[in-house]
């Protein structure tokens, strides 16, 4: 009677592990489903920032483009102006760049010009603080000398003579020169100043004019 006790108590058990067994095979594996599930929209989620990320830098490098085209258009007036080659569309980007090169290579030319202006400028400076260094000597020797000069001729005499002399050489100046281009103009100003401005030349000018003006002087 205990063999059969200890036979049927063993049998029972074998039969609830063989049932455990079974109801634990036949319940799926939650854990490893949910990781494999976690990590793919992981991954899903991953490849959505960085392709928004991508279409946001994509985006902010459009909007700076256009934004620097239109301070373009802006900024050159030529831009501005009204094309009547393209009507009323708008201006391309191909001709906003030529238009701004342009306006670019006007400012330079301007430049250069303003330079050469301010060169010129200066040298003028230049040569009116000179004369205005020899004209105080001049005043300051008069001052100097308050009796020297009474008795030298006048300005009008001087004015006179200068004249004379300035005419006599414009004759010989209008009868030699001729002004059909710049390049028969040069060449006949050199021809005239060496053969009507010699030394004797002159020397004969001016002789000239004091005789005729020797009245005025004495």
């Amino acid at each position: 009677a205990l063999f059969m006790e200890n036979a049927r108590k063993g049998s029972i058990v074998s039969r609830a592990n063989s049932i455990g067994s079974t109801s634990a095979s036949s319940v799926p594996n939650t854990d490893d489903e949910d990781s494999d599930y976690h990590q793919e929209t992981y991954k899903e989620s991953y490849k959505d920032r960085r392709r928004r990320a991508h279409t946001q830098a994509e985006q902010k490098r459009r909007d700076a483009i256009k934004k620097g085209y239109d301070d373009l258009q802006a900024i050159v007036p030529t831009c501005e102006q009204q094309d009547f080659s393209i009507g009323s569309q708008k201006l391309s980007k191909a001709i906003v760049l030529q238009k701004t090169i342009d306006y670019i290579q006007f400012l330079h030319k301007e430049k250069k010009k303003q330079e050469e202006e301010v060169s010129t400028l200066r040298k003028d400076v230049m040569a009116l603080k000179i004369m205005k260094v020899n004209y105080e000597q001049i005043v300051k020797a008069h001052q100097d000398n308050p009796n020297e000069g009474k008795d030298q001729v006048s300005d009008e005499v001087k004015f006179n003579v200068f004249q004379g002399i300035m005419d006599s050489l414009f004759q010989s100046f209008n009868a030699s020169i001729s002004v059909t281009s710049f390049q028969e103009l040069s060449a006949c100003v050199f021809s005239w100043i060496e053969e009507h401005c010699k030394p004797q030349t002159l020397r004969d000018i001016v002789i000239g004019v004091l005789h005729q003006l020797k009245s005025q002087l004495y």
